[in-house]
């Protein structure tokens, strides 16, 4: 087949495909006894309406709703006055869960915390620290992954955690738990809060991942039976700090 009867060939596929999609399109109407609409409908409005875009809820609202929503879909979420306090629960919990290896995120607010003067008992690691080290493989046998949220959203019961060189995802992917700190000034009350900061950043500001966690990891892929803890962790603390 020479060059110029295969275009031709491919010129007349692609002629009666079209024929077959438009006789396919007005069977259709023709059973629905309307017209067919051949042109694309108008679109006056792009985004989200503006009511809804200055819809905020105080506060006390946002936590309340925020722990309404976390807690449905299977996570727990406790209050804490201070930094100090968010220690302290991390120190118990780990007592609690007999946990013998723990892996946090390589930030300030973390490495403030001083965890491995308290949980002597406990291997503490932080990410991204070794170069020689497999991080993915020591995040799969953590007991307890440690992270800041960079967002929260009431509405939705979500957490935002961006990924970076020190706050790798599988800090809040791969251990058994998750403790997730969450400064109440980075509660927002609707998703669009969070989602037009990466808007405004453009493709070349974006981070590495984000990753919206929603309580425990739920699955129910094979014949219908929920599952809990198969694509990440089984049990998920927020702290809400402030």
């Amino acid at each position: 087949m020479t060059e110029e009867t295969h275009s031709n060939w491919l010129e007349r596929m692609e002629q009666d495909s079209r024929e077959k999609q438009q006789g396919f399109m007005n069977d259709i109407a023709r059973r629905l006894k309307r017209p067919r609409i051949t042109e694309a409908p108008a679109h006056p409005f792009r985004g989200a309406p503006q009511y809804w875009q200055q819809f905020k809820w105080s506060p006390e609202e946002r936590i309340e709703q925020f722990t309404a929503n976390f807690q449905s879909a299977g996570g727990h979420v406790f209050r804490v006055q201070d930094m100090d306090e968010a220690k302290a629960f991390i120190v118990s919990k780990a007592d609690e869960m007999l946990a013998r290896y723990i892996l946090r995120q390589n930030v300030t607010e973390l490495a403030a915390l001083r965890l491995e003067e308290e949980l002597t008992d406990t291997r503490v690691s932080v990410w991204n620290t070794d170069d020689q080290e497999a991080w993915k493989a020591r995040a799969a046998e953590a007991d307890i992954g440690i992270v800041i949220a960079d967002y929260a959203v009431a509405y939705t019961g979500s957490i935002t955690v961006l990924s970076s060189e020190n706050k790798g995802r599988s800090v809040s992917l791969l251990p058994t738990a998750l403790i997730a700190i969450v400064p109440l000034e980075r509660l927002k009350t609707r998703l669009g809060e969070v989602l037009i900061d990466f808007d405004e950043a453009g493709p070349s500001g974006l981070p590495a991942g984000i990753h919206f966690i929603s309580g425990p990891s739920r699955s129910a892929d094979i014949e219908n039976d929920l599952t809990i803890g198969v694509h990440g962790p089984g049990i998920v603390f927020a702290l809400l700090v402030g």
